[in-house]
């Protein structure tokens, strides 16, 4: 197991929980394992305002895990806010995420960090889920909700919905942020002149606890984001190409 070693840790995961106590440390426990030959690494948790045992079950954790991190935010600010401030908080320039129920398996990370460092074009490496363990009724919605943003957006990705995702730390933080940006950082990423890599992942069912996410509580508010996105899509004719004398700045 790697430990927080020399100026400071090359890869971090952000994992943003809310109300996921028992989710916690089979999680971290895989994180661990995920990351053992990718040098010195940091995970960290982001606490969005759980009001069960999660942050007790947190630094529980850290006592003996000095790799990983407890951000908590007051109260709940919503899985962007979470990944935001986990983001911010990290100190290591390739970030990778996932989900805190434990669907997002942490063993694709080095492969999609790997794709990170052998391109400096990509600026993001986004998992697409097969074998959905979803129920029918979220995986329609989730198929009609692709469907629509890619023929608006013409993103190229075929489930912006995926936890595991790694970028540049930079790349993210430059983004324009707004509440939903996590669904529809292959666009944004795309926007700022980078190209986007794709890695197959497995999908697996939650190990404890409920969705923390409904339907009719995301259908308007998609809506709107998705025209935001289609409006700042528009509004970058080009990216420019900064130079400083002969050389890229």
């Amino acid at each position: 197991m790697t430990l927080q070693t020399g100026p400071g840790p090359a890869v971090a995961v952000v994992v943003p929980v809310r109300n996921e106590a028992a989710n916690v440390e089979p999680l971290v426990s895989e994180i661990a394992v995920s990351l053992a030959h990718e040098g010195p690494f940091e995970v960290v948790y982001v606490n969005d305002g759980s009001t069960d045992e999660t942050a007790a079950e947190l630094d529980r954790l850290r006592q003996d895990r000095p790799w990983l991190r407890h951000v908590r935010h007051a109260v709940s600010c919503g899985q962007s806010a979470a990944v935001r401030t986990g983001v911010a908080a990290a100190r290591a320039p390739l970030v990778a995420t996932l989900d805190g129920d434990g669907q997002n398996d942490p063993s694709f990370i080095p492969a999609m960090l790997d794709r990170l460092r052998k391109d400096p074009q990509i600026g993001l490496v986004a998992g697409q889920r097969v074998g959905r363990k979803d129920t029918g009724f979220k995986r329609l919605q989730s198929r009609i909700a692709n469907g629509v943003r890619s023929r608006v957006l013409k993103d190229g990705t075929r489930d912006t919905g995926c936890g595991l995702k790694a970028f540049r730390r930079d790349v993210f933080l430059a983004l324009p942020y707004f509440d939903g940006l996590h669904r529809f950082l292959p666009a944004l990423v795309r926007r700022d002149g980078f190209t986007i890599a794709y890695v197959d992942v497995v999908d697996r069912p939650r190990r404890h606890g409920v969705s923390k996410y409904g339907f009719w509580d995301r259908l308007w508010i998609g809506i709107l984001d998705l025209a935001g996105v289609w409006w700042l899509i528009r509004r970058r004719v080009r990216v420019p190409q900064v130079t400083e004398g002969d050389r890229p700045c």
